[in-house]
């Protein structure tokens, strides 16, 4: 299979009662929202000691060097800029950037003098382009105003760039900040899903995420060699865990329980990231074994229910599966009433029970 084919594969099955949970609303929050404006050294000095955070460093810096320093022009030019969005984080008050990050980076290399980070361990040194060339800034590079144009060094080192902060107030913690970012990030295609929990709660656990999606039995299991591009993979194995470990908490939307259990684990506090390891990597591998590759394909794609009620029943078992475990699956498959289950209303908390219920009942009745 070609590399444009495997991409154009349907991975996953739609149903459309798992589109219209991605799409419920989000719950009500008390969250203060107000303006501050930053001069770009207190900027840079902020990110630079880390109390402004980039979340989802996966997020690669996308910009080209004429649109950076189109940014920086329009500084010296004192030309309207478009303001960044920062989130209060509640337990550090450190800031995490919910829309802006082209900007700040842009910002923060061409103080650095260098643009983007590091390739091969070469750098490019960070001058001013794009620009007409007429412009006493064409090709001018952050030294180069300390040393020879003070009056531009300060008027740069003095803009402001306003920054909307947003903080939540009620309830406690930061669930707001999962549907903030997902109707501000601008870079491109929208982000979704699994995207931006990456950002939000990036941290031990979402890097287990990731290390888990490498693993080869799951890749023949979800039925793609390379990462899904939407992360979708990464978000089945969190369906996996947080199903098995909280299902008895689970209210939909699926989206919301997914988020609300990402942010409690995110650094290993709750359920051990040993532990969590272990249980999909034999899981995962017990199913591959018995079931063979694509297992929850059943009709256009991965069904995301068959695989959450199958993968749970057979993990609360590992030591016990029975030798016909495969003709087990098959019947499963057949049976009309699991079928109904893993066809409609697939996150409804009754369907959910019902489907999970029947998937260990057939297994190891």
């Amino acid at each position: 299979m070609s590399k444009n084919e495997d991409d154009r594969e349907p991975v996953i099955e739609r149903v459309e009662s798992e589109i219209e949970d991605s799409e419920t609303a989000p719950a009500t929050y008390d969250i203060v929202t107000y303006p501050a404006d930053f001069t770009l050294e207190g900027l840079v000095k902020k990110y630079r000691a880390g109390d402004i955070i980039i979340p989802g460093f996966q997020r690669k810096f996308v910009w080209n060097i004429k649109q950076a320093s189109r940014l920086i022009e329009s500084f010296l030019l004192g030309l309207p800029v478009p303001a960044i969005f920062l989130y209060v984080e509640p337990n550090t008050n450190k800031h995490l950037v919910i829309d802006g990050q082209q900007r700040l980076l842009s910002i923060y290399y061409f103080m650095e003098g260098y643009f983007g980070e590091p390739s091969k361990d070469r750098r490019v040194v960070f001058m001013l382009a794009g620009l007409n060339e007429k412009s006493p800034y064409f090709q001018k590079t952050y030294e180069t105003f300390r040393d020879t144009d003070a009056s531009a060094f300060r008027k740069l080192n003095d803009a402001v760039l306003r920054a909307f902060i947003v903080q939540q107030l009620q309830p406690k913690g930061r669930g707001s900040i999962y549907h903030i970012f997902e109707r501000l990030n601008t870079g491109g295609t929208q982000l979704v899903g699994q995207e931006i929990r990456n950002c939000v709660y990036h941290g031990p656990f979402n890097d287990l995420l990731g290390k888990l999606n490498k693993d080869a039995s799951w890749r023949k299991v979800f039925g793609k060699p390379r990462p899904d591009k939407r992360q979708r993979d990464i978000e089945l194995i969190l369906r996996f865990l947080a199903l098995y470990y909280e299902q008895h908490k689970y209210s939909k939307p699926m989206n919301r329980f997914l988020s609300e259990f990402m942010a409690s684990n995110q650094k290993g506090q709750v359920y051990p990231l040993a532990k969590c390891e272990t249980l999909f990597r034999k899981t995962v591998e017990t199913v591959h074994g018995r079931f063979g590759d694509k297992p929850f394909h059943i009709k256009a794609g991965l069904n995301a229910a068959m695989f959450d009620a199958v993968f749970v029943a057979l993990a609360r078992h590992l030591n016990e599966i029975p030798k016909d475990v495969k003709q087990r699956y098959e019947s499963l498959k057949k049976d009309p009433d699991m079928n109904a289950l893993v066809s409609s209303a697939t996150t409804d908390e009754d369907a959910l029970r019902k489907r999970h219920k029947k998937a260990q009942q057939i297994f190891f009745k």
